[in-house]
């Protein structure tokens, strides 16, 4: 089997942390994956789908490899809509940062009958996996970034510190880290627009974004942007 990981270089750190690299993993960090193992491949998962949706043309006409896409922030059957269906099969994973090196994979599947095919490149992962619905947010992701996003509402009510959340956090609930640590890992950038996708799939308003979390992001889309 040959698995190709194609992303950008702290995903790709991410996965190889988590999966190694044996031979039928081979890891890539230009958008472009070369077009003879692309033939060649079984699986791919794909990391800069999250940013770069339009890369779903390259794959297509690609009879018999299973597509993993980084979706958190859409849906598989967003790309459908825009892009038509690829001849390929199709899975939805959790590729945001802090959340591919942990036990279990989150996976969602655009049709029941590609199950066996997923288990396949699961197996040859050595990876246990849950599968969960086809919705913006998916389960994990949705539930930490709203956690994120009620302790920024808290600080700025004034209420208590960012160390005081994240440590009353890991000793009143037995957390691994407190939501301010947890942004830090996933990037304010991904928690913002994955809120702000959540907040128009659903119309839900406990996805209503607080304002500082939106200054912050705002502060540093500028502060990139200016360095370019």
């Amino acid at each position: 089997m040959l698995i190709l990981v194609t992303g950008p270089a702290q995903m790709l750190a991410e996965f190889q942390e988590r999966f190694g690299e044996p031979e039928e993993i081979v890891y890539h960090t230009v958008e472009a994956l070369p077009q003879a193992e692309l033939l060649k491949a079984n699986a791919v998962f794909d990391f800069w789908l999250d940013s770069l949706p339009e890369r779903m043309l390259q794959y297509q006409r690609l009879d018999g490899l299973m597509l993993f896409c980084n979706v958190p922030k859409l849906s598989l059957a967003e790309l459908l809509f825009r892009y038509g269906r690829p001849s390929c099969a199709l899975a939805g994973f959790n590729g945001l940062p802090g959340f591919v090196n942990r036990p279990l994979l989150e996976l969602s599947l655009l049709e029941q009958k590609d199950l066996p095919q997923l288990q396949e490149v699961c197996k040859a992962l050595g990876a246990d996996f849950r599968l969960v619905q086809d919705r913006v947010g998916m389960v994990t992701p949705r539930v930490v970034c709203q956690i994120i996003n009620e302790a920024y509402f808290t600080v700025q009510e004034g209420t208590a510190s960012r160390e005081d959340i994240d440590l009353g956090m890991q000793l009143g609930t037995n957390y691994p880290m407190g939501p301010f640590a947890w942004c830090n890992k996933i990037g304010v950038k991904h928690v913002y627009e994955l809120l702000l996708a959540v907040l128009m799939d659903t119309g839900d308003e406990r996805y209503r974004i607080c304002p500082l979390l939106k200054r912050e992001y705002l502060l540093q889309e500028a502060s990139e942007k200016a360095s370019m």
